[in-house]
Parts: C-alpha cells; structure tokens; sequence
C-alpha cells in the first residue's frame, strides 16, 4: 500500500515557520503561495517577532498557536531547524516540508544532524519532506506550498531541481499540459522519490509521473515502483556517464556504465527515459491523450517530398516503420487527390493543398481508416495558410477559412478515431495548429519531436518488471577460480571436466584420468587469456606437459587447472555477466563473448536475476543473433539452453550480493546444450 502522505499533500490545516514580509527570504514567496488557498483549510503564519506578514497577524511560534497544526513548513536558518521540527512534532503535526538547508549536503556532521531528525519525525509517526528542498504543491487540493504558480494539469512533477519546474511550465503551456503536483524532493531524509512516485501512482487527480532525479538512494525500489504505477513513468535523469566503469576487474564491469544501468532498469520497469527537458515534454504530449497505437507502423502525410522524406527518415530512427500502403488505400487515396499526388507513404499532396485545404482532412481521415496503418504524421505546410506571415498575398484569406475548417474537420476525425494522429508544421503556432492542439492533437515544430511522441505511444516489448532479489545465500569466502566454478556447478551450471595440479607429477596422474585434447590454464590470474595463461587444443599427455613446462616458467604460477577441451565446431561464444550497482543492485549482461567481447561490445543488460524468457529477448536483440540460427552453413544452436544458463548465473549472482561482479566467459552454445569453459568473480 505504501506510507500515507495525506497529510502532505491534503492536510487540515498548514503552518508557515518562518514567514515573512522580506521578498529576500524563502518564507515570504511560501506564504504568499500558500495564501493562494483561499480558505480552503486553517492558514498560520509564525514569525519569532510576531506582529503582521503580508498583512496577516503571526504567531510568534507554532506552540502560540493554541491548536494542533497538520502540516508545517520549516524555512527558517539550520541553527533553529531542530527547535522548530520538534515543536511541530509536539503541536501534531503529521507532515513537515523542510524547505531549510545545511545538512547531508554539507558533509559527515550535516548528515548525522538530518539523520537524528529524520529518526524523531519517524517516531513521532509523521512524514518529512527534504530538507534542503523548495517545497510542494497540489493543486487538486488546493495546496501551494512552494514559491512558484503551476498551471493545473494531470503531470506530477518530483523534482531534485526547482528551476527545472519553472522550464517544464514554460514548455508544457503550449502542448496544454499541466501539474497535478509538484514535489521537490531536496535531501529524501525521510519521504523518499520511491515514496512519492508510489503516492502518485494511487492519485486519481495524476494522469503521468515525471521525474528528474541525480542520484537513486534505492534505485531498484524505484523500478519496482514505477512498473507496478499503472501511469506513464517519464525519467530524465543526469550523471549516466562511464565514472562507474573505472576500475574494473573484470569484463563484465569494464564494458557496464551507467547509462546502461538506468537504461535497463527503466526498460525493466516500463520508464519512458528521456534526456532533456525538451524531450521529457514531447513524451509527455504524446502520452497526455488516451490514444495508444497497437502498432508501430505510421503513416506519413506531407504537402512538400522533403518534410516527407525527412519525416520518414525521422520516424524509422525512432524506432517506429513506415510501410507502403497496400493498393485498396492507394486506390481510395487517388479518388480524393491529384495525379501528381503520391500515394504509397510517404503520402504527397504535392500542392493540393492550395488548390484545396479540405484534402488534408480528406487524406488523415484515408490514412487513420487504413488497416495497415496505426498512426499519422502530418508534415509540413499545414497551419501557413492561417498564419500572419505565411506569405500568401491575394487570396489567403480564403485559404486560411479552407485551412481553418480543414483543422475543425480533422479534429473531429481525430475524436472519432483511437488511433494516434501527430503533427509536425512549420506554423506550429499559428490558429490552425492551435485548433488541432485545443482538440488533444499532438503539434510540434521539430520534426523528430514529432516522431518521439508517436514512439512513445506505440507498443514496446512487454516490460517484465523486476524479478525479485532471491534470498541470500551462504556468501563466498574466497573467490578463486575452481571455487567459482564449482560453486556455479553446484547450482546447475554445466563446465567441462577438470582437475587442479601444482607439479608435473599431479599432471603425469591426471592424464591417466581422462584423455585429451586438453586446456590448460595458471590460476589466480584475472585476465588469463591476456597473460598467456591458457593453452587450448593440446593433443596428448606430450604436448600438455611441454605446454605445462613452457608456461610455468614464465609465469611461476602457484597451481593450474586442466580441463577437457570442448568442441568449438558448431558454437557460438557468450559472455554472461552480473555486476553490484550501489544503486539498482545487481545487474547483468549478456552478449557476444570470447576474447573479443570488450572489442566487439554486442551486449544487452537487465536488472538480475533475469529469467529465461528475458534472457531470450535479450539474447535475440544482439546485433549479432543471427548466429544463434546458424550462418555460412553451421546449424543453429540452442538458444533455449543458453537463456536457461544466463538465469542460473543470474540468479546465483543476485544470492550472493558479496559478490562485486561475476562472469562466465566464454559460456559455449552448441546446438547440443551449453558449456562453460571460463569464468571468474570479485568480491566486494
């Protein structure tokens, strides 16, 4: 059910500590925002010096009061911040918005100071935003708690920056979109993004979630929570460089950064990741109307062949197609146009349109009827013949009434239609394009804006949510390479055979064991195969002992190990991996694997454990899967026993979180099964 924030978002009643009549402070924008209610619950304003604020008379403190207070704004200096939370605990209050700063942000002492509040609020049984935030507001209760106006709307906005609040206001006005909410999520001492993001998802008032954070305290609680929202989740994040890739110990975290981390959390969960304020607004455009395609094919109509081919250019890198229409649709479009109309899709006007602007209308009502079609783009010209400077001389006068009922007709067949219509115009702004967009059409200037938001409301691979973490296993103590594997082999994870040896004479009694050819390999090297530590396709007992002589001398290892070789014919080589994230915990990889899995970098990731039929999507959207069917004459090889490997790492990996990263490379898929030949692990 997740923690009650009612108190924050509909209290009874609001007090404002540290209100004031100097525009300089925080608390003199809270109190003229909060005043904004109009009565719609009990408002104090406190000031230490008492007297008047913004023409209101203040208490001198909460306690002065004389009644319980529900929810508490703290904007007053961090000297008295602890004073003034803990008054309001004593006067009820269930919510606190902490607006003042000088804690976790400043150091060890700063964050023990926030941590004992946090502790207080906590048993006391109430909730505390920030501190070191800028406040919030709800305006379907009518409750401004922060020092801007936000237009109303179906978006809640939780933000670790205030001054992208303002920008969003600015971009959304002309797409009609709107805050349900804005929180400011400042330091999360307490109510956390997961918290909130978990609130909104229950608020019947939030239609969409976005959300701009810089760092995730419990980044998988997050996925969790926004795959189970049921709402549109909109990520922009910051910081998803390669940082976190330095240092490395192992492929498996040389080739992971994280950006490939969020990304995969957000396509686990079902996040739309955005990443710039522009994008994040055209997302959410797309995503404001109800209509969602059951497709990803589009069609394209434009009144000039290069709005149309950019267009489609532009839609294709989307991720979306844009197929040629079949011939009854060509045949009904020739009907409505001219002859030098083009009609396969990308569909032309071709100058129509000044002949006669009702063909736009006719055309998007052909196109969203069209069986093989699941969305329209509209490109170009539309919208010049009403605009002031379209430059049409004599007669635009009547070209902008044509144009005009053209916009009427085609927002009706828009209402009448579920699937999405989105246009792109030069006049974004002009009265034809404003009518569309009253009418819930999507309307943008650029032409990649355009097909973002028709990507963001086509159908995706179903998200699998995150599978949860499996318990805890006995953890390694130590993390050698026989003792990785063996541990891999105890869960179900098939190696050839092997046997450690430290002298020749433990080498002569092995090959009476089992026959060759034969790998060897020195342990307790990382990178064996970069060292000259592995020694494949030895023949007999001759050739390993030569070889066994040859790399002991150069490398004065203290063992090795001696394995069956595989047989590579028919295989094709993986790497699977798993590696610790502070943030979102373990996460693995899948790719093309060997000793050029670093160089080729063909790689998929997932939060851990992934399960076999995750791992399959994963494995088939390698840029690289089609050797998996077979190529050039091999056969193909069982892709099926290979998703059942990448789970049984997975799965170990995410019950041993000791482990820092783990990986078996290379991880052989024969059309008989799989066979780990390599593998290694790092511990915290």
């Amino acid at each position: 059910m997740g923690r009650d924030l009612s108190a924050l978002f509909d209290p009874v009643s609001v007090a404002v500590v540290g209100a004031s009549d100097d525009p300089a402070k925080y608390g003199h924008a809270i109190a003229a925002q909060a005043l904004r209610a109009n009565g719609r619950r009990p408002l104090h304003l406190v000031n230490r010096r008492g007297g008047t604020v913004l023409g209101r008379i203040a208490a001198p403190s909460l306690t002065a009061i004389g009644e319980p207070v529900d929810l508490a704004v703290v904007s007053v200096p961090a000297a008295g911040f602890e004073d003034a939370v803990d008054e309001a605990l004593a006067c009820g209050a269930r919510a606190i918005v902490a607006i003042t700063a000088g804690f976790a942000e400043t150091g060890d002492a700063g964050r023990a100071r926030q941590h004992a509040v946090a502790d207080r609020v906590r048993a006391a049984g109430a909730v505390m935003v920030g501190p070191n935030c800028l406040g919030l507001a709800d305006n379907t209760t009518e409750l401004f708690l922060a020092s801007d106006t936000f237009t109303p709307g179906g978006v809640a906005l939780l933000s670790q920056s205030g001054n992208l609040a303002l920008e969003l206001q600015l971009r959304f006005r002309p797409h009609g979109l709107g805050f349900s909410r804005f929180v400011s999520l400042g330091n999360q001492a307490d109510v956390t993004l997961v918290d909130l993001l978990a609130d909104c998802a229950r608020h019947e008032g939030t239609h969409a979630i976005a959300v701009y954070a810089e760092d995730f305290a419990d980044g998988r609680a997050f996925a969790e929570a926004a795959a189970e929202a049921g709402k549109p989740v909109v990520l922009l994040t910051a910081g998803r460089g390669d940082a976190s890739a330095r240092g490395a110990q192992s492929h498996t975290g040389a080739l992971t950064t994280s950006a490939d981390v969020v990304s995969a959390a957000c396509r686990d969960a079902g996040v739309e990741l955005v990443a710039t304020p522009r994008e994040l607004t055209v997302v959410l455009a797309g995503l404001n109307s109800a209509r969602r395609a059951t497709g990803r094919r589009v069609a394209v109509l434009t009144d000039g062949g290069g709005h149309g081919a950019i267009a489609a250019d532009a839609v294709e890198a989307a991720g979306l197609t844009v197929p040629e229409l079949r011939r009854p649709t060509r045949e009904g479009l020739r009907k409505i146009l001219w002859d030098q109309s083009a009609v396969a899709n990308p569909v032309d006007l071709a100058g129509m349109g000044e002949q006669n602007a009702g063909s736009y209308a006719e055309t998007v009502t052909a196109l969203l009827a069209a069986e093989e079609t699941d969305a329209v783009l509209m490109t170009g010209y539309f919208g010049g013949y009403a605009a002031a400077d379209g430059g049409l001389g004599a007669g635009g006068a009547a070209l902008a009434d044509g144009e005009q009922a053209a916009a009427h007709l085609i927002a009706a067949r828009h209402r009448a239609t579920a699937k999405p219509l989105v246009v792109q115009s030069m006049y974004s702004e002009s009265p034809s394009c404003r009518t569309l967009a009253a009418a819930g059409v999507p309307v943008f200037s650029a032409t990649e804006d355009a097909a973002r938001a028709l990507a963001a409301t086509a159908p995706s691979a179903p998200h699998t949510g995150v599978t949860p973490l499996p318990p805890p296993a006995s953890p390694l103590r130590e993390s050698g390479y026989l003792r990785t594997r063996r541990a891999l082999e105890a869960a179900g994870l098939a190696f050839p055979a092997a046997r450690e040896v430290h002298d020749e004479s433990e080498l002569a009694a092995l090959t009476q064991e089992f026959g060759g050819p034969y790998v060897l390999k020195a342990l307790h090297l990382l990178h064996k195969s970069d060292s000259g530590g592995v020694a494949l396709g030895l023949a007999g007992p001759g050739e390993l002992r030569a070889a066994f002589r040859a790399m002991h001398a150069r490398l004065g290892a203290a063992s090795y190990s001696v394995e069956t070789m595989a047989d590579l014919t028919d295989g094709v080589e993986l790497i699977v991996g798993v590696k610790q994230d502070p943030r979102f915990g373990p996460v693995a990889m899948v790719g093309l694997g060997g000793v050029l899995a670093e160089a080729l970098h063909d790689v998929a990731f997932a939060l851990a454990p992934v399960p076999a039929d995750r791992a399959l999507d994963l494995l088939r959207g390698l840029r690289t899967a089609a050797l998996l069917d077979g190529v050039r004459g091999k056969p193909p090889v069982d892709a099926a026993a290979a998703a059942a490997a990448v789970e049984t790492i997975t799965t170990f990996a995410a019950a041993h979180p000791e482990i820092a990263e783990i990986e078996v490379n290379p991880l052989l898929v024969r059309p008989d099964g799989v066979l780990a030949l390599d593998s290694r692990a790092v511990l915290a």
